[in-house]
């Protein structure tokens, strides 16, 4: 039923291919071709009139996804790459009119002054100098080997060479406008006296919540007004809000009881039909077999093959004691474990310390992992028992041979690898050999050893106390949906969807059958994530959709942490790029703005009287002090910061009272008492020049300003 839905879901994609085939016999070939193909479809978009290619663009998308190693969604590739071609597009315009022109020696000097260049080995001479023919010799034979074909490092050292041109670029821009980034000596002089004059006041603050809400009642056209009024601080952007239901396909207790007897199933010998042999064969159970690698590839279990040790606390609860209470060669389970249904053969008991400490010398031979030793196996074996003879009684001759010979982390170390607990030590990626010898031996034991990396002597220094612990040979089976049940999970969903195409509401559905409805709000055109369903940029793209309404319903099948799932959606809300419809992002900064604004209004009418005291009297409230409050840190004892009634307490004459003000908090009146100016210096040198420096940190916003004033059309969401 799950692909019959598929097929109905690309209906009308097959009937509109059937109908253009038909319709290919009577219009003029050249009138399918500029269907298909128009200036605005191979556009990407464009930024001040000039199209950035749609192709380009995918291909450099691609290519940055490619050299991700795949940890990068399409989305974030597409947004990284759209921000560099942005960027690019941006400059070549502003260099253009700049006049900055990078001549092909400033890129060679600083392509030579790379640190990976001058330090490679490839471009150094005998006396290990950088030798710049070597690199210009290097850089022929790419040439070359691109002429016969294998480009690949020729185009790399392209992309390189054009990277650094458009550094040198940028740094060249940049540097331009910083030069013109400055300030005067009387400006240092304004902007200290500014923010280190102290002021005495005494105020009135009538705070905003003093007034309810529910007095200050906002109307949609107030809110569009205002942004209306605002528009470059609150741009809209179009969004989408959607309604869902997810539906993760999971196993049933049915689906679980019948893992369960399967695993039961391979505990005893039993027999099976052998296509082969033509004949019933008579096949070994976990209890009896042998070889246990054979056993769970034979019997394809979901789990490899554990060699490690387990203590009592790293096993699940429900069999830990049945584990360690059991015989040698005795099976338990089957028990279930996360996803898995498991049964477990106790092949070994053994006392082990949960932690060793231990030291080696190594001494590595030709073909040993990691080595690049010249010496024979037998060479090696015979410098390692000499090295044993001398240091198997001898701490400091062990740390004095060990910095002396070895060449891992150790060395310097007196061969020390320290602490290695025993998850780590019988884990795939720690030496079984090495691990057997300081987890088996007592501490104090040095024997000579040989493992994949060369013959060791090795040292027990320091072992934890041991516990009882165990080898298992576990077959585990995955707990997964049956056939039966992804078909009822499917039919629900089904179900939903075919009740919202008739027009039902989401919620009352979702009612009736006890599901949980999730929302996704004000989702914008470029985003991957719906909350709740992670990375679903198919839900996205349908609901920006142009045929996409409010009220229009679908299912999708969606990935919900890597196991297969439905999501049926409603699109519950729209709001287009500069449009009436405000999102609720919007509302929700703008309405306590304007909330603000309307309680100020009421809190003046009360402030009334002749002076602080009788305005104070008028709204229940005292008149009280600020002292030596500074621009610099405009803050009123018990209210907070309060920059713009700071900012009218700097300008007002002494003892001149202020109008009304409105400020962060609430409504205040001010009266000056005193002002004391800034003691004078006899040089501004320094605040002109943090002036300046303030000035340049804020360079980094060029590329966003340039992006902010410059005509870009953006239509990324239209093909990703």
């Amino acid at each position: 039923m799950a692909i019959l839905s598929k097929i109905r879901d690309r209906s009308m994609f097959l009937i509109l291919i059937v109908g253009l085939a038909l319709f290919a016999f009577v219009l003029d070939p050249s009138s399918i071709q500029s269907f298909f193909s128009s200036s605005k479809i191979n556009s990407i978009g464009s930024v001040n009139g000039e199209d950035i290619d749609r192709e380009e663009f995918a291909r450099q998308v691609e290519s940055y996804r490619s050299q991700s190693g795949g940890r990068t969604s399409q989305m974030q590739a597409v947004n990284t790459v759209w921000n560099s071609m942005l960027g690019e597009k941006i400059f070549e315009d502003q260099l253009e009119k700049a006049g900055i022109v990078v001549g092909e020696k400033d890129i060679w000097d600083a392509m030579v002054s790379m640190p990976d260049v001058q330090n490679s080995p490839l471009f150094k001479n005998e006396a290990n100098l950088f030798d710049e023919e070597k690199l210009k010799e290097y850089i022929a034979n790419m040439k070359a080997d691109a002429e016969d074909g294998d480009d690949a490092a020729w185009i790399g050292w392209l992309q390189t060479e054009s990277n650094v041109k458009k550094n040198l670029q940028r740094q060249a821009y940049t540097s331009l406008v910083s030069a013109g980034l400055g300030a005067s000596l009387k400006e240092g002089e304004r902007d200290y006296a500014f923010n280190n004059a102290k002021v005495d006041a005494q105020y009135v603050y009538v705070p905003y919540a003093s007034i309810p809400d529910s007095i200050a009642k906002i109307k949609k056209s107030e809110l569009v007004n205002y942004v209306s009024d605002n528009a470059k601080k609150y741009k809209a952007e179009a969004t989408r809000s959607v309604q869902f239901v997810k539906f993760n396909i999971e196993p049933s207790k049915a689906d679980e009881a019948e893992v369960s007897k399967k695993v039961a199933g391979f505990i005893n010998d039993r027999e099976e039909y052998s296509n082969a042999a033509k004949s019933k064969v008579q096949l070994a159970g976990l209890k009896n077999a042998t070889d246990y690698v054979a056993f769970l590839n034979d019997n394809k279990s979901d789990l490899a093959i554990d060699n490690s040790y387990k203590f009592k606390s790293q096993l699940v609860k429900e069999v830990a004691d049945e584990v360690f209470a059991a015989d040698l060669n005795a099976v338990v389970g089957p028990y279930k474990e996360g996803e898995y249904f498991k049964i477990s053969k106790v092949v070994e008991t053994i006392k082990l310390p949960d932690s060793v400490k231990s030291s080696h010398i190594v001494v590595p031979y030709a073909g040993t992992t990691r080595s690049t030793s010249t010496k024979t196996k037998e060479e090696a074996k015979k410098t390692i028992d000499s090295v044993y003879a001398l240091v198997k009684n001898n701490k400091a001759k062990f740390t004095e041979i060990a910095d002396a010979i070895n060449s891992d982390g150790t060395k310097g170390k007196g061969g020390e690898i320290g602490w290695v607990r025993k998850d780590q030590a019988f884990s795939a990626g720690f030496d079984k050999d090495f691990a057997d010898f300081i987890y088996k031996n007592k501490a104090g034991s040095v024997k000579v050893v040989e493992t994949a990396f060369g013959f060791h002597v090795i040292r027990i220094d320091e072992q934890t106390s041991y516990e009882d612990a165990v080898k298992l040979v576990t077959y585990g089976m995955l707990i997964e949906a049956s056939e039966e049940t992804e078909n009822i999970i499917f039919e629900n969903a089904e179900t939903l969807a075919a009740g919202l195409a008739s027009g039902k509401d989401l919620n009352d559905l979702a009612k009736e059958k006890n599901y949980s409805v999730l929302s996704g709000l004000n989702l914008k055109a470029l985003e991957e994530n719906v909350p709740g369903l992670n990375n679903q940029r198919q839900i996205v793209t349908w609901a920006f959709n142009t045929n996409t309404e409010v009220g229009d319903s679908k299912r999708f099948d969606v990935d919900l942490n890597g196991k297969r799932g439905y999501a049926v959606v409603a699109l519950t809300g729209k709001t287009e790029k500069d449009g009436a419809e405000l999102s609720s992002s919007i509302i929700s900064q703008v309405r306590p703005i304007l909330v603000n604004q309307k309680k100020a209004e009421i809190i003046k009418d009360k402030m009334k009287g002749s002076s602080l005291e009788e305005i104070a009297k008028a709204n229940a409230t005292v008149v009280r002090n600020a002292s030596a409050v500074t621009l610099s840190s405009p803050l009123l004892s018990g209210v907070g910061n309060e920059p713009g009634v700071v900012g009218a307490m700097s300008t007002l004459p002494i003892d001149a009272t202020s109008e009304l003000i409105e400020g962060v908090k609430g409504v205040f009146i001010v009266k000056v008492t005193k002002r004391e100016d800034a003691v004078k210096l006899d040089n501004y040198d320094n605040f002109r020049k943090k002036l300046v420096g303030q000035l340049k940190g804020r360079s980094y916003q060029l590329n966003q300003v340039l992006t902010e004033t410059a005509d870009v059309v953006d239509n990324r969401a239209k093909f990703f």
